[in-house]
């Protein structure tokens, strides 16, 4: 006798919807959830032909916050301080995901910065879209020092800072949540 779930094919057909709408939520809350202490500079989009590089140049200072989503294809995302023309043998931050590429530039990097947006030859040309934030919070530090933003305003008077790495811990909780979903999703289909 065959197993019951496997005699049901509207079941998998429900199971593969609710997989496909998780994944359709965690992209929408990857690529809209900023804090509100970031402040939107600019937004670049573009178009970048499979193995080529596009460069562009940060002068703004301060932690900047760069967010790229790759609407169609893979764009990836290579950031210097000692290049104008970083790539993925020449750089000091990366990130090259299949979907959305985040990178944060510390406030002491040197400017100008280089920024190098790459096509994957995975595909033929990819389109993107990178957002570029700039981070309002101050550095507190541990020994009682006064930290000023580059407006002359106190820490005190700022928001708490949100640590890069707490980000990157929500990200990857989110990751480990979505592909136990996924897990479980194909177990039950086979």
């Amino acid at each position: 006798m065959a197993a019951p779930w496997r005699t049901a094919p509207w079941r998998r057909g429900l199971l593969m919807l609710l997989a496909s709408q998780t994944l359709t939520l965690v992209r929408c809350l990857e690529a809209d959830d900023v804090p509100e202490e970031w402040l939107l500079l600019h937004v670049v989009q573009g178009q970048i032909g499979a193995g080529n590089y596009s460069y562009l140049r940060l002068n703004h200072e301060g932690k900047i916050i760069l967010k790229m989503q790759s609407l169609r294809g893979d764009a990836d995302l290579y950031v210097s301080d000692s290049t104008l023309h970083p790539s993925f043998d020449d750089y000091e931050l990366q990130s090259a995901t299949c979907g959305q590429d985040v990178v944060f530039i510390p406030a002491h990097f040197q400017r100008p910065v280089g920024i190098g947006i790459y096509g994957h030859p995975s595909h033929l040309e990819s389109d993107f879209e990178m957002k570029v934030y700039y981070d309002r919070t101050v550095d507190q530090y541990p020994f009682g020092e006064v930290a000023y933003s580059p407006d002359g305003t106190e820490a005190s008077q700022k928001h708490p800072y949100a640590t890069e790495e707490a980000s990157q811990e929500e990200e990857s909780l989110l990751w480990t949540i979505l592909i136990s979903i996924l897990k479980l999703v194909l177990e039950i289909l086979f």
